[in-house]
């Protein structure tokens, strides 16, 4: 007798983008499940953008009530990009912790099962919207070769950080998904263009992206978790901050361990929390940039 171990695994999924459904599903009408003649309706697109940022989420997209009365206007037939657009603004607003295709498929007021003619499971749809959420991203003119790579690599960085703060639930979702998506290519494909034209030799190059795009990965989490802690707590960054240092003065022995920082958080200038994160993401930036200059001339 076979044992478990003796029977064939089945392979890990990859990604959406290489095993999934494809982008345009037939849609089952609401007529019995089926077309007039029995057969499957064509979708309708809904003019969407998945790279959008979404609007601000309501009470529903298009249900208050299960089943609509008679003449009452149906919700629009589903496509991919609606169903990805909704499905940022849940995680915007709700995280990913909250998100379901339950949850979903009552926002865009349909049953969770309809939601299956798209994608395959939930992992899809996170992939889905996290290459949506990618398309945010400001990607230099990179036929221009009069451009400075420096000023395109900060131009890159700095969409990245800022994508990375605006959807806190991104984060996580990058180690988790191959990331393979065309937004996310188009964004990869820039930064080795860009890291083309600082002159390091190719072996160094990847090291480069890794250096300068994990540590805005690392700065644009954190920033976008303490944002994100301020809004639940009903406070401005400064307000939090006050209160925060406070409850550490309160404390003699953490007071000591924050001494050294305190006094260079009063070095490094700035009025607001914001513009000294600011300076801080700047600087770090400019230092980076400097060890590639520092390092294309060390050969």
């Amino acid at each position: 007798m076979a044992s478990e171990a003796d029977s064939p695994k089945r392979p890990p999924r990859t990604s959406v983008w290489l095993e999934g459904k494809p982008a345009t599903r037939p849609r089952r009408t609401d007529r019995g499940e089926r077309g007039e003649r029995g057969g499957l309706a064509d979708p309708t697109p809904t003019p969407t953008s998945a790279s959008t940022p979404a609007p601000a989420l309501t009470t529903g997209e298009a249900a208050k009530g299960a089943t609509p009365k008679a003449g009452a206007e149906q919700p629009p037939l589903l496509d991919r990009d609606r169903i990805t657009t909704v499905s940022v603004r849940l995680l915007d607003a709700e995280g990913s912790a909250k998100f379901s295709m339950r949850r979903l498929a009552a926002e865009l007021g349909v049953t969770a099962m309809s939601l299956y003619w798209y994608v395959d499971t939930k992992d899809d749809l996170l992939e889905l919207a996290l290459d949506a959420v990618f398309g945010e991203v400001r990607v230099p003119e990179l036929t221009d070769e009069t451009a400075d790579w420096r000023d395109q690599l900060r131009e890159l960085a700095v969409s990245y950080r800022s994508l990375l703060v605006r959807h806190p639930w991104v984060s996580p979702l990058i180690g988790k998904y191959l990331n393979i998506g065309p937004s996310s290519r188009a964004f990869s494909s820039a930064v080795l263009a860009v890291m083309g034209r600082t002159g390091l030799a190719p072996h160094g190059r990847m090291g480069a992206v890794s250096a300068v795009f994990q540590f805005v990965y690392g700065f644009g989490t954190i920033e976008g978790h303490f944002v994100q802690r301020c809004v639940e707590a009903g406070l401005t960054q400064d307000e939090y901050h006050r209160h925060a240092m406070g409850s550490i003065h309160e404390q003699p022995d953490v007071k000591r361990a924050f001494e050294n920082a305190e006094e260079l958080m009063e070095a490094r200038g700035g009025e607001t929390v914001e513009e000294m994160r600011e300076r801080d993401f700047t600087f770090a930036l400019d230092l980076m940039i400097a060890g590639i200059e520092a390092m294309r001339e060390r050969g």
